[in-house]
């Protein structure tokens, strides 16, 4: 029998729910009152290495919402002395050559040489539901748990060959929180390799022998971009394939002119399952950072890239102001239905729209 003024039913205290690193939501960037953290707060916990805050800023960083677009451009431009001090390395290759493994062992060599290693794996979107279909986190399941390491998917959305739009910024929060190397991995799937050339210091191109990729390389002149050309999977008996492909891929080489930073490909073997192959490459990036730093190429390059960034923001800008524009919405129905029923062209359509588009700016 309970004892006078206290129920048999009553509630045990809980265990608190830990505070969660991860961003799932907007509403995950909010503080305990409801409150999206000030500018400053931001800006000193991501100098602090503080990642809750990293993944948070990046968040902003992709939301369309426009007051966190304002947010997340101040928090920017504050952070932006602390930039740039990071080797940005791309990684590309056709899905099934096993990027993120290999990506997964190489930052895990890098960390335990004492980096800090931020990798921006750039999620495939779907094109039906929109929503991303790879999960990088679940294959890096190493890496994610790394303390030196900090792994952000971001889905690529309808940004060109699927490098994400806002990736850019990204790599300047990143750099900002003191990660010392920025690894991006691209979609691979055609165009992804020249946007992502465009924003690192150094290319590595993943290749897979035996599988017609050799021959598919030259054609696409990816090679012209690479600085390094890493054949994959150079085990058991695909390793015979993989020497024979890396001697296809050294005599391709030689048919491209030198390269303006006076640096000369190179084409390696790996095998990232059997950890055979990292310490090479790792001295190849050092090698070209060396040589590009002493000839003045590695700042050129720098210099060119914020150039193209600036133009790709006024693209983008001007896109997403174009179709949110009320009138252009509206018009934009009507012309569709004209061209489908075959009153006009998409040429006269699209000037028709681009004029209205002006007339209520």
């Amino acid at each position: 029998m309970s004892k006078k003024g206290t129920s048999s039913l009553h509630e045990q205290e809980g265990v608190s729910k830990p505070e969660t690193t991860h961003i799932k939501s907007i509403n995950d960037l909010k503080s305990k009152r409801g409150k999206i953290p000030s500018v400053d707060t931001f800006v000193s916990k991501i100098k602090e290495g503080n990642i809750s805050f990293l993944s948070r800023a990046i968040t902003l960083v992709e939301s369309t919402q426009e007051k966190h677009q304002k947010k997340a451009n101040l928090i920017l431009e504050r952070c932006l002395p602390y930039t740039g001090n990071s080797i940005r390395i791309g990684i590309t290759g056709v899905p099934g050559v096993g990027k993120s493994t290999f990506i997964e062992v190489f930052g895990k060599y890098l960390t335990s040489l004492g980096k800090k290693v931020a990798v921006l794996a750039v999620d495939p979107s779907s094109s039906v539901n929109k929503g991303s279909i790879l999960g990088d986190k679940t294959r890096m399941e190493q890496l994610v748990t790394d303390s030196k390491a900090f792994v952000r998917p971001s889905p690529s959305g309808n940004s060109l060959g699927g490098v994400a739009r806002k990736t850019k910024e990204t790599i300047l929060l990143c750099e900002a929180a003191g990660f010392d190397t920025i690894i991006i991995e691209t979609v691979g799937v055609g165009q992804s390799e020249t946007a992502v050339h465009s924003m690192v210091d150094f290319f590595l191109l993943l290749k897979l022998a035996g599988a017609g990729d050799e021959l598919q390389g030259i054609k696409r002149g990816i090679i012209e971009m690479a600085d390094v050309i890493v054949i994959n999977k150079a085990d058991g008996d695909n390793e015979k394939t993989a020497r024979l492909a890396k001697v296809e891929f050294s005599r391709a080489l030689h048919l491209y002119p030198p390269k303006d930073n006076t640096w000369t490909p190179k084409v390696l073997l790996t095998s990232a399952l059997n950890n055979v192959g990292i310490t090479e490459v790792h001295q190849a990036v050092q090698s070209y950072i060396e040589v590009t730093k002493s000839n003045g190429y590695f700042t050129t390059k720098r210099k060119e890239q914020n150039k193209q960034w600036l133009y790709s923001t006024i693209s983008d800008q001007l896109l997403s102001e174009f179709y949110s524009n009320p009138k252009v919405k509206n018009l934009l129905k009507q012309e569709i239905e004209r061209i489908s029923k075959g009153l006009t062209t998409p040429f006269a359509s699209a000037n028709k729209l681009l004029k209205a588009s002006n007339e209520a700016n």
